[in-house]
Protein backbone atom coordinates (compact mmCIF):
# COMPACT_ATOMS: atom_id res chain seq x y z
CA UNK A 1 0.00 0.00 0.00
CA UNK A 2 1.63 3.50 -1.02
CA UNK A 3 0.34 7.03 -0.50
CA UNK A 4 1.24 10.77 -0.11
CA UNK A 5 0.24 12.98 1.68
CA UNK A 6 1.49 17.00 1.86
CA UNK A 7 0.88 20.27 3.42
CA UNK A 8 2.35 23.96 3.46
CA UNK A 9 3.76 25.10 6.84
CA UNK A 10 4.34 29.16 7.13
CA UNK A 11 8.08 28.74 7.87
CA UNK A 12 10.94 28.60 6.06
CA UNK A 13 11.95 25.27 5.12
CA UNK A 14 15.66 25.39 7.70
CA UNK A 15 13.41 26.01 10.65
CA UNK A 16 11.06 23.60 9.70
CA UNK A 17 13.41 21.09 9.32
CA UNK A 18 15.78 21.79 12.37
CA UNK A 19 12.53 21.52 14.45
CA UNK A 20 11.59 18.21 13.37
CA UNK A 21 15.24 16.95 13.31
CA UNK A 22 15.29 17.67 17.51
CA UNK A 23 13.67 14.85 19.52
CA UNK A 24 12.94 17.21 22.30
CA UNK A 25 10.21 18.23 19.82
CA UNK A 26 8.78 14.99 18.91
CA UNK A 27 6.51 14.40 22.13
CA UNK A 28 4.69 18.35 21.36
CA UNK A 29 3.67 16.78 18.06
CA UNK A 30 3.69 13.49 17.63
CA UNK A 31 0.73 12.57 19.27
CA UNK A 32 0.50 8.95 21.06
CA UNK A 33 4.53 8.99 21.58
CA UNK A 34 5.27 7.11 24.55
CA UNK A 35 9.01 6.53 23.85
CA UNK A 36 10.99 7.32 21.03
CA UNK A 37 15.17 6.01 22.35
CA UNK A 38 18.05 5.15 19.73
CA UNK A 39 19.19 1.49 20.18
CA UNK A 40 22.53 2.37 18.40
CA UNK A 41 23.64 5.61 16.62
CA UNK A 42 22.70 9.17 17.51
CA UNK A 43 19.28 10.57 16.82
CA UNK A 44 18.63 11.32 12.89
CA UNK A 45 21.91 10.29 11.92
CA UNK A 46 21.63 7.80 8.52
CA UNK A 47 22.01 4.12 10.16
CA UNK A 48 20.63 5.11 14.03
CA UNK A 49 18.46 2.43 14.84
CA UNK A 50 15.44 3.69 17.28
CA UNK A 51 13.05 2.29 19.36
CA UNK A 52 9.76 3.44 19.09
CA UNK A 53 6.72 2.86 21.24
CA UNK A 54 3.45 4.79 20.39
CA UNK A 55 -0.38 4.65 21.91
CA UNK A 56 -3.46 4.89 19.58
CA UNK A 57 -6.73 3.85 20.88
CA UNK A 58 -5.50 2.58 24.15
CA UNK A 59 -2.92 0.01 22.85
CA UNK A 60 0.78 0.28 22.26
CA UNK A 61 2.72 -0.31 19.39
CA UNK A 62 6.46 -0.90 19.30
CA UNK A 63 8.72 -0.85 16.28
CA UNK A 64 11.85 -0.20 15.84
CA UNK A 65 12.62 2.75 12.98
CA UNK A 66 15.55 3.12 10.88
CA UNK A 67 17.05 6.34 9.27
CA UNK A 68 17.61 5.45 5.91
CA UNK A 69 18.88 9.00 4.25
CA UNK A 70 19.12 12.57 5.72
CA UNK A 71 20.21 15.32 3.16
CA UNK A 72 22.06 17.15 3.74
CA UNK A 73 23.42 16.15 6.62
CA UNK A 74 24.17 19.90 8.21
CA UNK A 75 20.64 21.82 8.56
CA UNK A 76 22.66 24.72 8.71
CA UNK A 77 23.02 27.58 5.31
CA UNK A 78 21.08 24.87 3.10
CA UNK A 79 20.90 26.53 -0.55
CA UNK A 80 17.35 27.70 -1.58
CA UNK A 81 16.82 25.36 -4.33
CA UNK A 82 18.25 22.27 -2.49
CA UNK A 83 15.37 19.15 -1.37
CA UNK A 84 15.82 17.88 1.68
CA UNK A 85 15.38 14.27 2.52
CA UNK A 86 14.36 12.23 5.88
CA UNK A 87 14.00 8.87 5.20
CA UNK A 88 13.57 6.25 7.12
CA UNK A 89 12.06 2.38 7.80
CA UNK A 90 9.75 1.01 10.31
CA UNK A 91 9.46 -2.51 11.49
CA UNK A 92 7.03 -3.90 13.66
CA UNK A 93 5.32 -7.12 14.43
CA UNK A 94 3.84 -8.10 11.06
CA UNK A 95 4.67 -4.86 9.68
CA UNK A 96 7.27 -2.90 7.36
CA UNK A 97 6.81 0.68 6.23
CA UNK A 98 8.98 3.72 5.09
CA UNK A 99 8.39 7.19 4.72
CA UNK A 100 10.39 9.49 2.12
CA UNK A 101 10.00 12.82 3.86
CA UNK A 102 11.01 15.89 1.30
CA UNK A 103 10.64 19.50 2.04
CA UNK A 104 11.52 22.51 -0.57
CA UNK A 105 10.99 26.08 -0.40
CA UNK A 106 7.36 26.79 -1.25
CA UNK A 107 7.41 30.45 -1.32
CA UNK A 108 8.95 33.05 0.90
CA UNK A 109 9.17 32.00 4.53
CA UNK A 110 7.02 28.74 3.20
CA UNK A 111 7.51 25.19 3.29
CA UNK A 112 6.57 22.60 1.13
CA UNK A 113 6.05 19.31 3.46
CA UNK A 114 5.70 16.11 1.00
CA UNK A 115 5.50 12.37 2.54
CA UNK A 116 5.32 9.18 0.65
CA UNK A 117 4.50 6.22 2.72
CA UNK A 118 4.36 3.15 1.64
CA UNK A 119 3.65 0.01 4.06
CA UNK A 120 4.05 -3.98 3.67
CA UNK A 121 2.55 -6.24 5.93
CA UNK A 122 3.27 -10.14 6.80
CA UNK A 123 -0.43 -11.55 7.39
CA UNK A 124 -2.61 -12.55 4.87
CA UNK A 125 -5.91 -10.98 6.52
CA UNK A 126 -4.24 -7.31 6.78
CA UNK A 127 -2.68 -7.80 2.94
CA UNK A 128 -6.38 -8.33 2.30
CA UNK A 129 -7.61 -5.43 4.22
CA UNK A 130 -4.83 -2.56 3.57
CA UNK A 131 -6.90 -1.27 0.52
CA UNK A 132 -9.54 -1.07 2.39
CA UNK A 133 -7.35 0.65 5.41
CA UNK A 134 -5.41 3.05 3.16
CA UNK A 135 -7.99 6.17 4.13
CA UNK A 136 -7.03 5.29 7.62
CA UNK A 137 -3.16 5.28 7.34
CA UNK A 138 -3.76 8.30 5.05
CA UNK A 139 -5.94 10.37 7.93
CA UNK A 140 -2.76 9.38 10.38
CA UNK A 141 -0.15 10.50 8.61
CA UNK A 142 -2.04 14.04 7.39
CA UNK A 143 -2.74 14.33 11.45
CA UNK A 144 0.40 13.80 12.24
CA UNK A 145 1.52 16.77 9.75
CA UNK A 146 -1.44 18.88 11.13
CA UNK A 147 0.22 18.59 14.29
CA UNK A 148 3.84 19.15 13.13
CA UNK A 149 2.40 22.30 11.95
CA UNK A 150 0.08 23.37 14.85
CA UNK A 151 3.45 23.10 16.80
CA UNK A 152 5.65 24.78 14.43
CA UNK A 153 3.16 27.71 13.73
CA UNK A 154 1.83 28.44 16.96
CA UNK A 155 3.37 26.16 19.84
CA UNK A 156 0.67 23.82 19.63
CA UNK A 157 1.24 20.89 22.07
CA UNK A 158 -0.70 17.41 21.22
CA UNK A 159 -0.06 16.82 25.02
CA UNK A 160 -2.77 19.99 26.46
CA UNK A 161 -4.87 18.21 23.80
CA UNK A 162 -4.85 14.29 25.11
CA UNK A 163 -4.70 15.06 28.39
Amino acid sequence: MRYTVSTEIALPRESVVRLLADPVHLPRWLRGLVLHEPIDGLHGEVGTRSRVVLRTGGQEMEAVETITRREPSDLHGIPAPRVVHFDREIVADGMWSAARERFTEAGPGTTLWTSENEYRFSSLSMRLAAPLLRGVFRRQSRLHMQDFVAFAERGADVRDAEG
